[in-house]
């Protein structure tokens, strides 16, 4: 037994989790017994042997064991070993559910106790702001600049179908009731039968997708965590944290807590390297959102007009109301005519009526325009059709009917379901999210230097300075427009489109149905001025009747480790050009500025990557506040810690200080979603933990607050970071055969023929180079081989190296892990990067090389360098194992090796298979649909992917 597993079983042992496991059990004894009545004995059978041999080999190795268990996953034939593989995967999904709703469950009981509760709770947050003197006031006046914005994104990392999702959903929910001790023993009996029955469906859908998604697909799926959670969830977190203010400020505080959350979206917008994202698809997108957050409106109003029965013969509703009434009566008099005292007496009750045809009435136009089959007779209104032109509108109604309430004594009952319903419509308005547009530089270099050439200049010839001149001339100048479009490239065309579509789209949906416009690859200020230029065509930006305007708002984004080295010169030189300043005030003298964890982390190593990302937004900030404009950070981070993953409440923490202003925007990714956001419970407790973590990061916007002095602290992260990259760069650039080692001992290339994304995995095909290759496969690829080596390789070697064996560089890391919050960060996700790493396992995939030599080599770097950082990492925290701090990823972890190793061994035994050339393709063919499904069964067993 390794010394990560002897470590992992003692801090099992310190932990009360007996109802958790209990109910573990209880999943795997009716998986079983699915499997027994769908599969046969065999499947079922094969399951045991290896889940008991494997955690009898995690207690003790016993070569001749694992040598009967190698042989037993080597003799299984192609339709057992799928259903070996899938019956795996469906006990990991339902671990996850157990796991999910124990820590709901624990919350509650906290909650309840009257205790002190978790760190990011809002009555604990609220309690330390007290501590800290933070007056009534200047609690609100932080409340009143605080935007918490989650970003969805497409990106290919969600493995798992929607339907598949839907299925866990049900069985979450229909276990829950198996926790009220009221029931009796039949009523368990009977609810532990339909949990089995939802199992046995479960294993009966294919979690495989049997075509890639199309673009509007991941729509779809981006739409099923409103549906199923957020819809509920965003104004339940708004009620926890009105509680909290009442029960820390007292009811006479008059604090009120604003709408501060937002969604955004990337899926249909993000069209950087994916040709399968066009304006046709952008605007089914957005019209795709708006459907989705129109039906629940139309739901919300049918449910709250039920509750609002008061008489105007017993209540008085007030003249601002009663004049709204008789407006709509006078405007759509049809509505009623087939019944025209139909709640005569029910004022709220008739409006509602009123709102409910307006909003049916623009829900039957987006219908329309996407040709939804769900248009039938009964939905399409009749008579005149007056849809309200945006949310701001329906807000209105929304309020009149709330202050009315209130007026006659009736605001308890507004603070209900209404209140609800407003809180809906002030986060989602009619767009649901607000969608960003993204494409990389070049091509909006080249659309101008198409264009221009079309109207006379030689933009390519141009240097960054005459670029800046020439695009500030263009924009100030209304008149130079004139340009032959049919002599431009197909490229071009579309390019400009684009900005069409958000013309159109604008007017269509909502003024905010686009969030910003994020220009990937971001190397200079005029990459920004380019795309200022395109919208400037399409009627977006520029001067009207003399003055600026600019309906667009552009977001740069800086991924390179070269890139954010130099984002203070690139964008200096943009907010010092008098027209970029004069358009960025026209929009509302916001600056959004986005850093890429994923790229730079592959390009240079995880600590070169936290240390640029930590400086980059240090001088943003320093920068935007010399030119008096507000600043919004967007954190481009990934689910995994070698993409900027790790939880959202500390992360935001281990921002640099004075760089988080009250608002904070990040991308939500792939499997991400799933664990954040399928369930209501969870979804309330993310978004909790993540606006308290805005709100302590942002004390400093209300009340000055003194910084402990960190400069040697950086100094010395400085150093380390050097330190790292040359030790990444070691690797992965300057060692021979380690891109080779990368394809070959990971399954990134099988991954490629997984139908989990609309998004190609390389930039080029059939190019191995690191630049070819997208963040997401590489971390994805070496999560897969158990290396997991872009969230940790490096950090070991520079600590080891800067420290040496001086005592005294030892003790200042030891109290840097303590006093520094970025560092102690950086290495808690280590931690947790590096349990999820197994070298064993690891040279196994190594063994997949057909250079045996060369990938010795490489895997033992890897190997020693795994170590040190163990060593290192655990030095520092003065820790003597990696769980330590973190006792429920101990004991999940501990509940999904023994089904780990053995999908491991499954994939290594199938991947040399399918890459043996001695064998037919029809013979390699049949081990593909059991390798391709290992791979969704390992990420469900991570909980990662990319």
């Amino acid at each position: 037994m390794s010394k990560a597993d002897t470590g992992l079983q003692q801090a099992a042992k310190t932990y009360y989790d007996k109802p958790l496991r209990s109910r573990v059990k209880l999943f795997g004894n009716l998986l079983g017994n699915v499997l027994s009545s769908q599969t046969g004995g065999n499947v079922l059978a094969a399951v045991e042997t290896l889940r008991k041999g494997y955690l009898k080999l995690h207690k003790e190795e016993n070569p001749q064991l694992r040598s009967r268990l190698n042989h037993l996953i080597k003799d299984l034939d192609p339709e057992t070993l799928t259903h070996v593989v899938r019956a795996f995967n469906t006990y990991f999904s339902l671990v996850n559910i157990a796991e999910e709703a124990y820590q709901h469950k624990r919350r509650r009981q906290q909650v309840r106790s009257g205790g002190t509760l978790w760190t990011g709770s809002f009555k604990r947050t609220l309690e330390e702001f007290t501590e800290l003197d933070y007056s009534a006031e200047e609690l609100q006046a932080l409340f009143n600049r605080t935007a918490y914005i989650p970003v969805f994104t497409a990106h290919p990392t969600q493995s798992k179908r929607r339907t598949v999702l839907e299925a866990l959903r049900r069985i979450f929910v229909t276990a829950e009731q198996l926790n009220d001790t009221r029931i009796g023993k039949e009523e368990r009996a009977e609810i532990t039968q339909a949990v089995q029955n939802e199992i046995q469906t479960l294993w009966k859908t294919d979690e495989v997708r049997v075509h890639r998604p199309q673009v509007t697909d991941e729509v779809r799926n981006g739409l099923f965590y409103f549906r199923e959670s957020l819809f509920k969830a965003v104004p339940q977190t708004y009620r926890y944290l009105e509680k909290a203010v009442t029960k820390v400020y007292g009811d006479d505080s008059a604090i009120k807590v604003p709408s501060m959350i937002q969604f955004g979206s990337w899926i249909g917008g993000d069209r950087d390297g994916n040709p399968n994202v066009t304006p046709e698809v952008t605007k089914t997108a957005l019209r795709l959102q708006a459907r989705e957050v129109l039906r629940e409106y139309l739901r919300q109003i049918n449910n709250i007009s039920r509750l609002l029965t008061q008489s105007s013969s017993l209540c008085k509703p007030t003249s601002a109301f009663s004049n709204s009434l008789a407006s709509d009566e006078e405007q759509l008099p049809h509505v009623f005519a087939d019944s025209p005292n139909q709640f005569s007496h029910e004022p709220y009750r008739r409006k509602l009526y009123f709102m409910r045809h307006r909003i049916e009435c623009g829900l039957n136009g987006v219908r329309q325009k996407i040709d939804d089959n769900e248009l039938d007779s009964d939905s399409i209104v009749e008579g005149p059709c007056f849809a309200y032109n945006d949310e701001h509108e329906f807000l209105q109604d929304l309020y009149l009917i709330r202050d009315s309430l209130c007026s006659h004594g009736d605001g308890a009952i507004a603070d209900g379901k209404l209140k609800d319903l407003i809180r809906l419509v002030e986060s989602f308005g009619f767009y649901l999210v607000h969608l960003d547009l993204r494409q990389e530089s070049t091509r909006h270099s080249d659309a101008v230097t198409d264009i221009l050439n079309n109207m006379g200049s030689d933009y390519a010839s141009m240097d960054e300075s005459e670029r800046l001149q020439r695009l500030s001339a263009l924009l100030d100048d209304p008149a130079e427009k004139a340009f032959d479009r049919s002599a431009l490239s197909d490229d071009t065309r579309q390019t400009l489109e684009v900005f069409e579509v958000m013309v159109k789209m604008r007017e269509e949906i909502s003024p905010d149905a686009f969030g910003t416009y994020v220009i990937s690859m971001t190397h200079a200020a005029s990459h920004v001025m380019e795309v200022m230029f395109l919208a400037h065509l399409a009627g977006l930006a520029g001067k009207r009747d003399g003055e600026w305007h600019s309906e667009i708002r552009i977001s740069p984004l800086f991924e390179t480790i070269d890139d954010l080295a130099h984002i203070d010169t690139v964008m200096l030189k943009l907010l010092d050009n008098p027209t970029y300043a004069a358009l960025l005030k026209a929009s509302g003298n916001l600056q959004e500025v986005m850093l890429g964890y994923s790229d730079s982390c592959k390009d240079g190593g995880i600590l070169a990557s936290n240390w640029n990302l930590y400086q980059a937004q240090k001088k943003i900030i320093d920068i935007s506040d010399s030119h008096k404009i507000e600043c919004r950070l967007f954190h481009g981070r990934g689910g995994t810690i070698g993409r900027g993953g790790g939880p959202t409440h500390h992360a935001i923490l281990s921002q640099p200080p004075g760089t988080v202003h009250g608002q904070i925007k990040f991308t939500e990714q792939g499997e991400v979603l799933s664990t954040k956001y399928s369930n209501t419970e969870t979804a309330t407790y993310e978004l909790a933990m993540g606006i308290t973590g805005l709100l302590k990061a942002s004390r400093a916007t209300v009340k000055p607050i003194e910084q402990p002095d960190m400069s040697h602290y950086l100094e010395i992260m400085e150093k380390l970071a050097g330190l790292g990259e040359k030790s990444y760069r070691g690797l992965i650039d300057e060692t021979p055969g380690a891109l080779d080692y990368f394809y070959e001992s990971t399954p990134v290339s099988e991954i490629g023929l997984l139908n989990i994304g609309s998004r190609p995995s390389h930039r080029a095909k059939g190019d191995r180079s690191k630049g070819s290759i997208r963040a997401i496969p590489w971390v994805f690829g070496w999560a897969q081989s158990r290396h997991t080596l872009p969230a940790w390789y490096g950090i070991g070697e520079a600590i080891s190296t800067w420290r040496g064996d001086n005592p005294e560089r030892l003790a200042t890391l030891k109290t840097m892990y303590q006093e520094c919050p970025f560092f102690r960060a950086l290495l808690s996700n280590t931690k947790m990067a590096l349990s999820k790493a197994d070298t064993e396992l690891a040279a196994e995939y190594a063994s997949l090389s057909t250079d045996q030599e060369v990938a010795q080599q490489i895997y033992q770097r890897i190997s020693d360098e795994h170590k040190r950082t163990l060593s290192e990492v655990l030095e520092i925290s003065e820790k003597q194992g990696l769980y330590e701090e973190n006792m429920p990823l101990a004991l999940s972890l501990a509940r999904r090796n023994p089904y780990l190793d053995p999908l491991n061994h499954i994939q290594i035994t199938l991947l040399k298979r399918y890459r043996d050339e001695s064998l037919s393709e029809d013979e390699r063919n049949r081990w593909l649909d059991p390798l391709l499904r290992s791979i969704n069964a390992i990420s469900g067993g991570m909980r990662n992917t990319g």
